[in-house]
């Protein structure tokens, strides 16, 4: 495999290491089988349907229960979180601005305040935002502070994440499905009307007025008929494929003191494991100084859509994780008594589709810094060069089809946005916004692209969901209240 080592930019967070494929082989083609149509029973009637239970699934379910509306949220594997916790992605990406305010807020600012002591590792909320050389330099070696400045980026215990969300979306009666695949959704006049899905019991149905694609990859919108695009930014990580994993029994400050102290040798360290191996890389901080994470090496040249392709990076990235112990065990200080912990139970997939909405999250206006006008969350920009970014309703919203939004790493928006926009924080943020969309459309009885984007911003700022100053007049109101009254207004504009 080829590899291609980029530089942090204005652009790009991280320095990182892409290993692109030699080639693919092909695949034989075998004609078609032709499937019998059949009557499939209906497994429960509900308003909002959220298909996915990642970050922004998890999210857009508790957004929606907390409105009143009734929800369904499935799941394909056995917990909620996706790749925050199945996929070992306990490094959470920035969630304050470079001036050290929190933006990113809201639900994320729920499981964080009731996560419990010893799940979450990271600076306190005295150096947000310090450029502080010494406290700067700590950090940077923690996945913490970038361009000099710390952010607030922390890494967790992705069981305690998993048990959490669980319970958050159970405390306010959503209906949770766990091991069942969505499939195909059903179409009702040229309008999304749920969705059917695959578990033990086979082939069954669920409908929905609303239904939200939280899969990550697009699936339900893109059988639905929705216009998407998957083009990439080849000199990025963003398109990458992995399996993440974690060793036990090592001791990170040893790492640490031996990649900040003996610069040269530890260049020597990686060279020689890449030598040997090929796939090679460098492992991060968790939430336990005796756990590392690893979250490469990065794998490029693989479709998130392809089942081989998807089998031909586990097989790679697991065999990469023995090769990694060996290594690490022989050549690296603090990992002498190091021993494989865990693999993450969901593939690392950065990208495959992202939908083609009424607005998108764009490029073009980093720079100016304004808030939209239908603005549902705000972005921290990817360097001090810009300012924080708004992120629009539209770029949740299919461009002509209806009965469905969308909501994390497939949201509408750009190559270039799409390197934070797939970010867990951001997850966090679209999907929160696509349930409380959602309930207000069910309460009013109109069309999601038809919400009345004022009363979604009151709702959302009653859910503790940072949007900028001029909108959050109504920050500080009780939630019932403010709710009712976002969900009458929406009411009246549609009479």
């Amino acid at each position: 495999m080829k590899l291609t080592s980029l530089t942090r930019t204005d652009e790009r967070i991280l320095s990182s290491d892409i290993w692109a494929r030699d080639g693919k082989p092909v695949r034989e083609q075998l004609g078609n089988w032709s499937e019998a149509a059949k009557d499939i029973p209906v497994y429960r009637d509900c308003e909002v349907l959220v298909v996915g239970g990642g970050p922004s699934g998890t999210a857009a379910a508790a957004a929606a229960a907390r409105m009143g509306a009734d929800v369904v949220l499935l799941e394909r594997y056995n917990h909620l979180g996706g790749l925050s916790t199945g996929g070992l992605v306990i490094w959470i990406d920035r969630m304050t601005d470079w001036s050290g305010q929190l933006v990113i807020r809201g639900f994320a600012e729920e499981l964080f305040d009731r996560l419990p002591p010893g799940s979450v590792a990271g600076p306190s909320p005295e150096d947000w935002g310090s450029s502080d050389v010494a406290k700067a330099a700590h950090w940077s070696l923690r996945t913490a502070a970038y361009h000099g400045i710390v952010t607030w980026s922390p890494t967790l215990d992705p069981e305690r994440l998993k048990l959490l969300s669980q319970e958050i979306v159970i405390e306010r009666g959503v209906k949770l499905v766990y091991h069942s695949l969505g499939c195909t959704p059903i179409m009702v006049e040229g309008r999304v009307a749920g969705v059917t899905f695959e578990s033990k019991e086979g082939r069954m149905a669920i409908r929905a007025k609303v239904v939200i694609d939280a899969t990550g990859d697009g699936d339900i919108f893109a059988r639905a008929g929705a216009a998407f695009v998957n083009d990439i930014e080849e000199a990025d990580v963003h398109h990458c494929m992995n399996t993440a994993w974690l060793f036990g029994g090592v001791d990170m400050d040893r790492w640490i003191a031996f990649r900040r102290d003996q610069p040269d040798a530890h260049s020597d360290f990686l060279a020689r494991g890449r030598e040997k191996y090929g796939l090679f890389d460098r492992p991060f901080v968790s939430w336990r100084n005796d756990v590392a994470l690893f979250m490469g090496p990065r794998q490029s040249g693989y479709s998130a859509l392809d089942v081989d392709d998807l089998t031909a990076v586990e097989v790679k990235s697991h065999r990469a994780m023995a090769n990694h112990l060996d290594f690490y065990k022989a050549h690296a200080p603090g990992f002498e008594g190091a021993y494989l912990m865990l693999s993450a139970p969901q593939i690392g997939v950065r990208h495959a589709r992202r939908l083609t909405g009424v607005d998108a999250v764009l490029r073009s206006r980093w720079p100016d810094g304004l808030a939209l006008k239908d603005e549902i969350g705000v972005s921290p920009a990817v360097s001090p060069k810009f300012p924080n970014i708004s992120i629009p309703y539209g770029a949740l919203v299919p461009e002509k089809l209806d009965g469905l939004l969308a909501c994390g790493r497939h949201i509408s928006c750009d190559r270039n946005s799409h390197g934070f926009m797939r970010e867990i924080p951001q997850c966090w943020i679209t999907g929160q916004a696509a349930g409380a969309a959602a309930a207000l459309a069910v309460a009013a009885g109109v069309l999601v692209r038809d919400v009345d984007t004022d009363a979604l911003q009151q709702a959302l700022l009653a859910q503790g969901v940072y949007l900028r100053p001029a909108k959050a007049v109504a920050a500080s109101a009780e939630p019932t209240a403010a709710v009712v009254v976002a969900v009458a207004t929406a009411a009246a504009i549609a009479a």
